[in-house]
């Protein structure tokens, strides 16, 4: 009997484009699996900034990797982070978390530490997985490709009123110009840098509220399956 074959969806775009929102939304409406590959990411960069490691240090981070466990596990339905054995969740969604996942996120023995994880999960479930090379890299076979963007500006907006929630005292300016610096070390990166691969579709949320977001790539999903 022929293994059916599952059904993997990649969504690829820059800092605060809304792709955790809209892919978490779109896998719990048809029924799939979300993977924020993130959010592995961020757990490596905790774990160094922890330890006080300089996240762009290869050297030092390639030790680190040795005594690191990075775990994604579903609890009610919904995606936590492990960080050996802790659940870092919360912790891994500050500033300087996201700056340390991009600063690791560029050397390649974290790349090849993380690869086989998302892989794994991918092979084994029909599941939406997000991140910055998902697309280009992971999952290049996926059989439904998405680059989610916006401007710059209109994803400050969204992360510092998210952040503002959380009782954070960063400013928009503050916010804009991490953002735009992260934007520039994902892209301009030697190893997997942040674009849309080929036959990616862009979807540009600019000027889309979120419920267009979600409902535009349901139904880019709902093609396929």
């Amino acid at each position: 009997m022929a293994k059916k074959k599952v059904l993997n969806v990649a969504i690829d775009g820059p800092g605060g484009a809304g792709k955790s929102t809209v892919a978490k939304a779109a896998a719990k409406e048809l029924g799939l699996i979300y993977v924020d590959t993130g959010a592995l990411y961020r757990a490596v960069g905790v774990n160094a900034l922890r330890n006080k490691i300089d996240t762009k240090d290869e050297h030092k981070i390639k030790k680190m990797l040795k005594s690191t466990v990075v775990e994604l596990r579903y609890i009610d339905g919904v995606q936590h982070v492990f960080l050996n054995d802790e659940d870092v969740s919360a912790e891994i969604r500050t500033p300087d978390a996201s700056m340390a996942a991009s600063n690791v996120s560029a050397i390649q023995i974290v790349r090849d530490f993380l690869f086989d994880t998302q892989r794994d999960i991918a092979k084994k479930n029909n599941c939406i997985m997000d991140g910055r090379d998902i697309a280009t890299v992971v999952l290049p076979d996926a059989q439904v490709k998405i680059f989610l963007t916006a401007s710059a500006e209109v994803r400050a907006q969204r992360r510092f009123l998210e952040l503002q929630e959380k009782g954070s005292d960063e400013t928009y300016e503050k916010v804009l110009a991490d953002l735009i610096e992260r934007d520039y070390q994902d892209s301009h990166r030697e190893i997997a840098p942040l674009k849309p691969a080929e036959d990616s579709i862009i979807v540009d949320t600019s000027e889309m509220p979120l419920e267009e977001s979600i409902s535009t790539v349901v139904n880019l999903i709902k093609e396929k399956m």
